[in-house]
C-alpha cells in the first residue's frame, strides 16, 4: 500500500518525468506526496552580506523547483507538501524518507549535474543503496 510518496526533484528533465509518474501513482493509490528539493550547503566562511545573498538566491531557486512540481500535483488533485532543504541531495532525501516514513521514493535517473555525478557517484545510486523503502528511478 502506498500512503506516502517522496518525490525528489531538481527540475531536470528526468525529474519532471518522475513528477508526472509520482502524480499518477499518488492519484491511483490515494497517496500523499512529499516533494523534496535540496541545494548545496552555503560556505560558512563566505561572510556577510555574500552568505545571506547566496542563501536567498539558492533558497528561492529551490522553492521554485518545488513549486513547479507542486503545480503538476495540483493539476491532478494530489495532496502534497514541499520541503526545501540545505545540504547534499542524497542526505536530504534519505533523511526525509526515514523521518516521514515514506513508502516509496520516486526520482529521476539523472539530475542537472552530470559531471559531478560522474565524479562523485550519482544521487540516485546512493539513494537506491541506502533507502529505507523501495525507490522508483525514472529515466
Amino acid at each position: 500500500m502506498l500512503a506516502t510518496i517522496l518525490l525528489a526533484t531538481d527540475g531536470s528533465a528526468h525529474a519532471r518525468r518522475a513528477t508526472r509518474l509520482a502524480a499518477d501513482l499518488a492519484r491511483r493509490y490515494g497517496a500523499r506526496v512529499i516533494v523534496v528539493t535540496a541545494f548545496d550547503p552555503i560556505p560558512r566562511d563566505l561572510g556577510s552580506p555574500y552568505q545571506e545573498d547566496l542563501m536567498a538566491r539558492r533558497t528561492a531557486s529551490a522553492e521554485a523547483v518545488a513549486k513547479d512540481a507542486g503545480r503538476v500535483l495540483d493539476e491532478v488533485g494530489v495532496s502534497h507538501e514541499e520541503e526545501v532543504l540545505e545540504g547534499p541531495a542524497a542526505d536530504a532525501i534519505l533523511r526525509v524518507a526515514r523521518v516521514r516514513g515514506c513508502d516509496l521514493i520516486v526520482m529521476g535517473s539523472r539530475g542537472l549535474s552530470p559531471l559531478r555525478a560522474a565524479i562523485l557517484g550519482s544521487v540516485s545510486q546512493r539513494v537506491v543503496a541506502e533507502a529505507p523503502c523501495p525507490v522508483l528511478i525514472v529515466h
